[in-house]
């Protein structure tokens, strides 16, 4: 008996390091090697705003040329490298020329202010930044002593340095093609792309939380945890050689970067670059022109659609008869559906909604009219994915399956499938860590290697997820019930003359602070004096659609609008 127990203790520590040594076969910068390799005449890039085309030849080019310039100026594999701007051809070719080097690219984004931007860089260590213009202008370059070069991202021009004489700085620029032509004599083709073998485990990323509960943190992402991301997407075919891509959400954000920039030019697609403010008005546009064959959404994009577009449309007294009548009922939703397919370029195979919860009121009714949508979940700490299903099999209500064959997943409850609790995964896409943050890695990373999202909910067969909501925002009610306040806001949210809430508690009483929808009072003639008694009645309808123990007792309205992160989450700490 002593032995078998000595063989299973064994077992089991052996099991543990085979898990920590599991890797992907795949190398991520060989897979980019291969692929502008056999891309090399296609198209690869495009910067909406002039047309601007780079091929995968061009692309390749201008990455090798960047390599040069890091060995010229003392940049080496492993060193840090600051990525701040908006989404432009440039800001994709320096992250690539970035990791296909070896160095580590600290992406920022660009709604990150001064200050915050400026401690991220010291914070990383990064010895060399390449920052849009209008960004470089509030930037305090004194207080940037590790930067040795700054460049910018707008026309490739030397910013600022500090390195010992303006003689070492010109003589980089200006040597820079003759070393290209010394390192090429024959030209640069095909046979020329080639990246150096590193570690799977090797840091490749500090991506910087933009955090709704406080200070942002380095979230370590490593090759293998990038690789992760897009093998998924490749074995999926979410792109493929040719297929268009809007890169319209932030690159610099984990999921625009891993779905709408490594994923497709790992396999030759052709991404179009939006760098202007997304608003539905040039998206709608930008969607008709390019016709993406997929689409990344937030869920904003969708619930504004739902609320200003559809929602006036379907409460209309002779359409709600129309639904009322099984035939034509199908008639209204076919025609909705055509209308909104059309409106996202009308070529796409589906749109993954990402970054946040979809509003369950949306959802539904999207899943009604047999829209080809798919909610998907993850978080920068995976690089982003987690869970994903394609539409013809998601199951509503859920954030799709956990990556199988690279993600793994469990709820720390005693009953997964009913009985909500933490949700806990480990895999390929786990990070590595917190840059120069042990005691926060320590609270996220078991010894194990379970990583603790935060977020609270159930786990189906298959391992599909159902979420409820995060655990540091759960609130308890005087009777012991557990309530979601994002459960709560989803449905405040529909109701009119509210354009975005927060349910809090205050002693024994929820309270909701709601910025109210000043175009829609507008549009009934109301006033500021008549709010308090309209948003009465939103209380009161409010109450009718929740469990009686998430019933609001209070709503207090708000002149301003809630402050938000970068990626636009409401910052909850500021008002709890």
């Amino acid at each position: 008996m002593e032995n078998q127990r000595a063989f299973t203790r064994v077992f089991l520590e052996i099991t543990k390091y085979t898990e920590r040594l599991a890797m992907l076969s795949e190398d991520i910068l060989q897979i980019y090697a291969s692929s502008f390799r056999e891309n090399w005449e296609s198209p690869a890039l495009t910067e909406y705003t002039t047309d601007e085309t780079l091929t995968y030849a061009d692309l390749a080019r201008r990455i090798a040329r960047t390599h040069i310039f890091f060995e010229l100026s003392g940049v080496r594999p492993g060193d840090k490298v600051g990525l701040l701007g908006k989404n432009s051809v440039s800001w994709v070719v320096s992250y690539m020329a970035i990791l296909t080097y070896g160095a580590v690219v600290v992406p920022i984004l660009p709604d990150f202010n001064p200050q915050d931007a400026q401690h991220i860089l010291n914070h990383s260590d990064s010895v060399m930044l390449f920052v849009s213009d209008h960004i470089w202008e509030h930037l305090d370059f004194d207080h940037l002593p590790a930067i040795k070069i700054a460049m910018s991202l707008d026309n490739q021009q030397l910013l600022g340095h500090h390195l010992k004489n303006d003689d070492m700085v010109n003589k980089i620029l200006t040597s820079l093609t003759k070393a290209f032509n010394r390192r090429f004599p024959d030209g640069f083709g095909p046979n020329n792309v080639a990246y150096g073998i590193f570690p799977k485990d090797a840091v490749a990323e500090i991506n910087y939380t933009s955090g709704t509960t406080g200070f942002s943190k380095g979230v370590m992402l490593t090759l293998n945890n990038l690789c992760g991301n897009v093998v998924y997407a490749m074995r999926s075919k979410l792109h493929y050689p040719g297929s268009r891509s809007l890169g319209f959400l932030p690159l610099a954000h984990a999921y625009g970067c891993a779905f709408d920039m490594l994923a497709p030019l790992a396999v030759g697609s052709h991404v179009t670059v939006f760098g202007k403010m997304p608003t539905p008005k040039l998206l709608i546009k930008a969607m008709q022109e390019v016709k993406p064959t997929l689409v990344l959404s937030v869920p904003l994009v969708l619930e504004k659609i739902y609320k200003k577009q559809l929602l006036p449309i379907i409460s209309k007294p002779s359409i709600r008869r129309m639904m009322a009548i099984p035939i034509l009922r199908g008639r209204v939703y076919s025609k909705i559906r055509a209308k909104l397919i059309e409106a996202f370029g009308g070529e796409f195979e589906q749109i993954i909604v990402g970054g946040a919860a979809l509003n369950p009121e949306v959802e539904e009714f999207l899943m009604k009219i047999k829209f080809p949508i798919s909610v998907g979940y993850g978080m920068t700490e995976c690089g982003p994915l987690i869970s994903f299903t394609p539409w013809r099999r998601f199951i509503p209500g859920s954030s799709g399956r956990t990556l199988p064959g690279l993600m793994y997943s469990k709820i720390l409850s005693d009953n997964e499938a009913y009985i909500p609790g933490e949700i806990c995964v480990k895999g390929e896409n786990v990070m590595k860590g917190y840059y120069k943050n042990p005691q926060a890695t320590s609270e996220v990373l078991d010894k194990d290697g379970w990583l603790h999202t935060g977020d609270m909910g159930t786990i189906a067969d298959a391992g599909t997820i159902f979420i409820k909501g995060r655990y540091k925002t759960m609130l308890l009610s005087a009777s012991g019930q557990n309530i979601y306040p994002e459960e709560i806001e989803n449905k405040l949210n529909n109701l009119p003359y509210v354009a975005e809430s927060l349910i809090v508690q205050r002693g024994n009483k929820l309270v909701a602070l709601v910025y109210p929808d000043f175009e829609a009072m507008d549009k009934s003639r109301l006033t500021s004096e008549m709010m308090p008694q309209v948003m009465e009645k939103v209380r009161q309808e409010l109450n009718r659609l929740t469990a009686p123990y998430e019933r609001v007792d209070e709503i207090q309205l708000r002149a301003n609008e809630f402050e938000k992160t970068p990626k636009r989450s409401i910052k909850r700490y500021l008002y709890q």
